[in-house]
């Protein structure tokens, strides 16, 4: 695939097959993410590799967090859908230094949300499928203390990441979007 097709027509899906990324292949992912923008050379993240093997612990963190939150019968199931959807979670963490002079605290995230984009994209590379979620299970304490967040840490999202479901390859988007209404110019 050609790398401006896939920038351009990139998206999420969340239906996986079975396939995770082998050993050789998470490592490409994981040194994309290594290549973000990072202001400061700080590298603000850290990445949680859950395997299928780990998807009960997955499982278990979500719904504490379900139960913490106090989240209505409808988004404590999707904690139980999460953890089998697919058969690899890569959590993300920024490991944000909230003392830094030269680098704010936003910009340390940005820089983790970077790498996590880097991930999903060195996975579709690969052809993978991947959708990164966020929702407030993530803030939860045993999801927080399993990814060893301290205070100032904050999860930004669960990556997942999986063959395609159909042998069609990646989902794409038929085309790339007009970014017209998007820009302005000054000239």
């Amino acid at each position: 695939m050609e790398i401006l097709d896939l920038l351009q027509r990139r998206r999420s899906n969340k239906q996986f097959g079975d396939i995770a990324p082998n050993e050789e292949q998470l490592q490409h992912i994981l040194k994309a993410a290594l290549r973000a923008p990072d202001h400061g050379k700080m590298k603000p993240y850290h990445f949680v590799v859950i395997e299928k093997s780990g998807m009960g612990k997955l499982r278990e963190y979500l719904n504490a967090a379900a139960i913490e939150f106090e989240m209505d019968e409808k988004n404590a199931a999707k904690a139980d859908k999460l953890s089998s959807q697919a058969p690899m979670v890569i959590g993300i963490v920024a490991k944000i230094d909230h003392q830094s002079p030269k680098v704010p605290a936003w910009e340390q995230i940005v820089t983790a949300g970077c790498a996590t984009y880097a991930m999903q994209l060195a996975a579709n590379a690969q052809g993978f499928e991947t959708v990164w979620i966020s929702k407030k299970w993530v803030e939860g304490t045993a999801i927080r203390h399993a990814f060893d967040c301290t205070e100032g840490d904050k999860i930004i999202g669960l990556l997942l990441i999986g063959s395609p479901k159909e042998d069609d390859g990646i989902s794409l988007a038929r085309e790339a979007e007009d970014p017209t209404s998007f820009v302005s110019f000054i000239r």
